[in-house]
């Protein structure tokens, strides 16, 4: 059996296997290539005892089972025309003028980070977003970068925004409405910050009126975007059911259900509905479900619990705080934040939520919370979603440079940073929650 620096360094050589490995995905295996086999390794090792793994196993799979929901509900309300519709409404209401089009997606990516998570804002709004720019002759760096830094810091406002914030939620100890209550101001200063260097940033390319040709080079104007077509519907049913599933996560907590459930009964009425159709199979819904996917996140959370028993938490143990001061709030983000951008956000939220679980404020997690959610918008590497999002733009001859990323990056993170935290000690301190 493995102990002491040995079990370290081991652990830590494993994750970072597993964490390469995903981010570059070579020929496409899936992330449970490499994370299943280390996962079992750190138990063969006895870096992490066989009871700890199952306990990791059954902590994680409330939130693995929600994931596999929003997923489902996601890929079911694009299938319905979700947002082949918001993609109309963003073209004819932006008018071709580029400001007015940031605005509408600033919003658009803000909400559906929200509600569907910053998955779907990502692989489904990216898309449509880049190909209603292109459509109306405008420059679309903007509009998807947007898409991407409203992914990561746009997602700090509901449970269920981030996976991040699932595996969080029960370790604040508040229920879904007390949350939001708290992010209400962290968010809308973030996106706040975002858009005001957004503006500044891009300057020159929201500048350029609507030409009716190629927003990008070597890119073809899209026909339906501004054309005489009659506009999509907007799909009823679809936003009846998100509106209910919403609600009902809010409501959830004064009933003793687990949000979770709230999220099955959602993707289970669209999915009651499209099989009833026979617009999907049962197993287009497994696939959707990406069980490879959630077979990762439980095979992460071993390997990151190796690390955090043999090294790592007992340093983070000694460099966070207890106490919900602004200083204090603000450390923690900024810690979590260059954690996200060194092993990712994911495995970085599971690394300070094995020091911050067990007593700590609420306060504190929600500000780690802010780091592991915006912190990422700094790198390709803080977060899978940036990454899925290079691809999704790379399909399309569209990829981004890496130097403007960064700067970018640069520019927004900080003030970000800075910025949610101190509305969220402004939340603490009105609410009396310190």
């Amino acid at each position: 059996m493995v102990s002491g620096a040995a079990a370290t360094v081991v652990a830590l050589g494993l994750l970072a296997a597993v964490l390469v490995f995903a981010m570059v995905q070579p020929r496409g295996l899936p992330e449970a290539t490499v994370a299943v086999p280390a996962a079992a390794l750190v138990v063969t090792l006895g870096i992490v005892p066989p009871a700890e793994a199952q306990r990791q196993l059954q902590t994680l799979g409330p939130t693995v089972g929600f994931l596999a929901a929003i997923l489902v509900l996601a890929h079911l309300a694009d299938d319905a025309g979700l947002f082949g519709w918001l993609g109309a409404a963003l073209g004819r209401l932006s008018a071709g003028r580029p400001v007015r089009l940031l605005v509408l997606v600033f919003a658009a990516a803000a909400t559906t980070t929200a509600v569907l998570s910053l998955d779907a804002t990502v692989v489904l709004l990216t898309p449509v977003v880049f190909r209603t720019a292109v459509g109306l002759g405008l420059p679309a760096k903007p509009h998807v970068y947007a898409c991407t830094h409203l992914a990561n810091s746009a997602s700090t406002l509901l449970p269920v925004s981030n996976l991040t914030n699932l595996l969080a939620f029960s370790a604040t100890g508040l229920s879904f409405l007390q949350f939001a209550a708290f992010m209400g101001l962290p968010w809308l200063a973030v996106i706040a910050v975002e858009y005001a260097v957004f503006r500044l940033f891009f300057r020159d390319d929201l500048r350029t009126p609507s030409s009716g040709a190629a927003g990008d080079p070597g890119v073809a104007p899209d026909p339906r975007v501004g054309s005489a077509d009659p506009a999509p519907a907007p799909p009823v049913f679809v936003l009846a059911v998100l509106a209910l599933t919403l609600a009902g996560f809010g409501v959830s907590g004064f009933v003793g259900i687990e949000p979770v459930w709230v999220a099955v009964a959602g993707a289970g009425v669209l999915a009651a509905r499209s099989l009833t159709r026979r617009e999907v199979t049962p197993w287009g819904l497994l696939r959707e479900a990406s069980p490879l996917f959630l077979l990762f996140v439980f095979a992460l959370g071993i390997v990151v619990a190796g690390v955090t028993g043999h090294g790592m938490g007992r340093i983070l143990k000694t460099l966070l705080p207890t106490e919900p001061s602004f200083a204090a709030l603000l450390g923690v983000a900024l810690i979590a934040a260059v954690l996200a951008n060194v092993v990712n956000n994911l495995p970085a939220t599971l690394v300070m939520l094995g020091v911050l679980s067990g007593g700590s404020h609420p306060g504190l997690v929600l500000a780690m919370l802010i780091g592991v959610n915006v912190g990422p918008n700094l790198s390709y590497v803080g977060s899978l979603a940036t990454l899925l999002w290079r691809r999704v733009l790379a399909r399309r001859a569209a990829a981004p440079a890496l130097g403007e990323f960064l700067l970018l990056g640069a520019l927004t993170v900080p003030v970000a940073l800075l910025a949610g935290v101190a509305a969220l000690f402004l939340a603490l301190t009105f609410a009396g929650a310190r």
